[in-house]
């Protein structure tokens, strides 16, 4: 009995109890610890492919990048989504439905990932035609995205692991996870890549095993934690249950895909300045992630966070932990920033071969792009921490309108400024996607909080 209450203790957290700056940054460090080992091998395969490869198989991975990002964005969305309920229920003590809501959650991932999958295969040469991805480098770009649709299934099963251990305050797992999942990678990159000369194809082959690994790291432990010891009763598919899932899971979904569809039309304007441009926007891009690193875990402790303290019925723990997570955001922005302004030209130098003539013109576009997001980034990371408060909450509804902002600014600013600006307007596109997004979410925040406080008094 005594073990059974240690591993329930290793494997949950309750975030309902103590200081919020300290349950706000001990969720997120490991949290961010795996996701800079799941950037790490993002930049390995960058590096790798643009060394080894050269510009245009580097170029050929960033033309895609964003139909890639897509169908992570919906598998995200319905996962986290998904674990939003969970964190909810674990959080007022409900463990029967918190199981109920975890076996559901399974049924509707599995035709998640079979729909992804079958829809990917059938479009991906007519996707990329709309996108106008040059010809010269359209067959790299059909050999990778086929073996990283074909995986779908796996990353849908670690997505969905790692929401429910951190809806049930666990960020150390999938921080395990990531670091086997990234070192596999890194291993799996070189071996494939340089050592089998197995290309873009290799490169992608060695990220869905790295996810296989990391999935079913996280699912082991899923199998020790008490609370998930399923029944035969759990396993019974709820109609109302789904439907409240996919409640959730539906607007954030639609979020990822509208501002994926966005980049996408982004995508299309600047495949068409050439193999040198997008080489230099495809290395700053890839290393977007790491801009971005702390943003997306402080975002999940947020989610975290205000979905307990919710069904908790703790509602000004709420308010005081999103002030926490703005300062602390601001923060790491703040460090960030300084960081890449001094270092990015040398980072980025190690993702382009300098051997072609392109080497130079592509590194100056990069650090030019990397320089303009690493100013703004105070405006994103308000966005994460702002937008992942308001689906703990329960609202996914009003993130996805500011994912539509994001949208409307993104390939608004997009189709005009190049115009005017050249390819440095493509770069400005993102920065007011960002600012188009927190002009909706910071309003929406005091809204639902309103709200809440409303419904609460009733």
């Amino acid at each position: 009995m005594e073990a059974a209450k240690d591993v329930k203790q290793v494997n949950t957290k309750k975030m309902t109890e103590g200081s919020p700056w300290k349950l706000i940054l001990l969720f997120a460090l490991p949290l961010m610890a795996g996701n800079v080992f799941q950037q790490l091998y993002t930049v390995v395969d960058t590096a790798v492919v643009g060394k080894v490869l050269g510009v245009e198989a580097l170029a050929a991975l960033g033309a895609v990048d964003w139909l890639s990002w897509m169908m992570l964005g919906i598998i995200q969305g319905f996962t986290q989504g998904f674990a939003i309920r969970m964190a909810q229920k674990f959080g007022s003590g409900e463990e029967k439905m918190l199981r109920q809501a975890v076996t559901n959650a399974v049924f509707l991932s599995v035709l998640c990932a079979i729909l992804l999958t079958s829809g990917g295969e059938l479009l991906l040469e007519t996707i990329l035609s709309v996108l106008k991805t040059p010809e010269e480098i359209r067959p790299i770009s059909v050999s990778y995205l086929r073996i990283i649709f074909a995986g779908l299934p796996v990353v849908t099963a670690y997505n969905l692991a790692a929401s429910i251990l951190r809806a049930l305050g666990n960020g150390k797992t999938p921080l395990t996870a990531m670091i086997v999942a990234s070192l596999t990678n890194i291993v799996l990159d070189i071996l494939f890549v340089m050592g089998f000369g197995w290309g873009v194809e290799g490169a992608a082959a060695a990220t869905i095993i790295a996810q296989c690994c990391s999935a079913a790291y996280c699912f082991a432990h899923i199998r020790k934690i008490p609370v998930l010891h399923m029944t035969g009763e759990d396993w019974r598919l709820e109609r109302q249950l789904c439907v409240t899932l996919m409640k959730l899971g539906v607007p954030m979904a639609f979020q990822n895909t509208i501002i994926s569809v966005g980049g996408m039309i982004v995508q299309s304007i600047v495949n068409g300045f050439g193999v040198t441009f997008l080489a230099g926007y495809t290395a700053t891009n890839k290393l977007y992630g790491m801009l971005e690193v702390a943003a997306t875990s402080y975002g999940f402790a947020m989610t975290t966070y205000a979905g307990q303290n919710l069904g908790a019925g703790k509602i000004q723990r709420i308010s005081k932990g999103i002030r926490a997570g703005l300062v602390i955001a601001m923060i790491t922005s703040a460090v960030i920033t300084v960081f890449m302004i001094l270092s990015g030209r040398w980072i980025l130098s190690c993702f382009i071969s300098m051997d072609a003539g392109q080497g130079g013109e592509a590194l100056a576009v990069a650090y030019q792009y990397l320089f303009l997001m690493a100013c703004w980034l105070p405006v994103l990371y308000v966005l994460h921490i702002t937008r992942s408060c308001i689906q703990g909450l329960g609202n996914t509804v009003l993130p996805m309108v500011s994912g539509v902002a994001e949208f409307v600014m993104r390939t608004g600013s997009a189709m005009l400024l190049p115009g005017i600006f050249g390819g440095k307007g493509v770069m400005y596109a993102e920065i007011l996607a960002w600012i188009g997004a927190d002009l909706i979410l910071v309003p929406s925040y005091f809204f639902v909080m309103r709200r809440v406080r409303n419904q609460r008094k009733v």
